[in-house]
């Protein structure tokens, strides 16, 4: 097979769209090191901000890894397409990992959760074992995961929110339906 059509299979589009639930998770090219420092993971953030507004997503974990990133989106609008988010996200990212000395590998590895993945104590369990990828690979000390500083959610308006807090899964959840009802603009009467 030629390898420049060696390309994972992908589910149908409407897999990716909506209300979809997908874990991604994107290689560093050659499985480098070293651009994971302060000022991508900042960069990361405003891409990550900015690619959650554009394709109406929500990022219930991230966890960026020295080689690797996770990220688990939630579609919040019907007009939510994860594939076109994932496109943006990498080529906008790719910018900032190549002032590093890094890029992307060609394509991104993503699991669609099935129905039975998406309830809700099994998605938190699948959520907590993204959060813990740095206690597994020896970068914390087991149950230390939220001194990793790599890891955490991004909801879109709610900047407060942060994945190790008490009252996370009650507020998120909370949050995403809000916002599934309201969309992601404000108005005065919402205020």
């Amino acid at each position: 097979m030629n390898a420049d059509h060696d390309y994972l299979k992908r589910l149908p589009e409407e897999y990716y769209r909506g209300q979809s639930y997908v874990h991604w998770s994107m290689t560093i090219d050659e499985r480098k090191q070293g651009w994971l420092v302060p000022t991508f993971y900042y960069k990361f953030r405003e891409i990550l901000t900015h690619t959650s507004f554009r394709y109406g997503l929500t990022c219930p974990i991230y966890c960026c890894m020295p080689d690797h990133i996770h990220l688990l989106w939630i579609g919040i609008l019907d007009g939510s397409d994860q594939r076109d988010a994932a496109k943006y996200f990498r080529k906008q990212l790719n910018s900032v990992l190549e002032k590093l000395g890094a890029r992307f590998q060609k394509q991104p590895h993503e699991h669609v959760l099935t129905e039975e993945e998406r309830e809700k104590d099994v998605f938190e369990n699948v959520v907590d074992y993204i959060a813990r990828n740095p206690e597994r690979a020896g970068l914390v000390k087991p149950d230390c995961g939220k001194d990793y500083r790599y890891t955490d959610c991004l909801v879109p308006g709610y900047p407060e929110l942060r994945f190790w807090q008490e009252d996370f899964w009650e507020r998120f959840w909370r949050t995403y339906a809000y916002l599934r009802q309201n969309g992601l603009i404000q108005t005065k009467d919402d205020e």
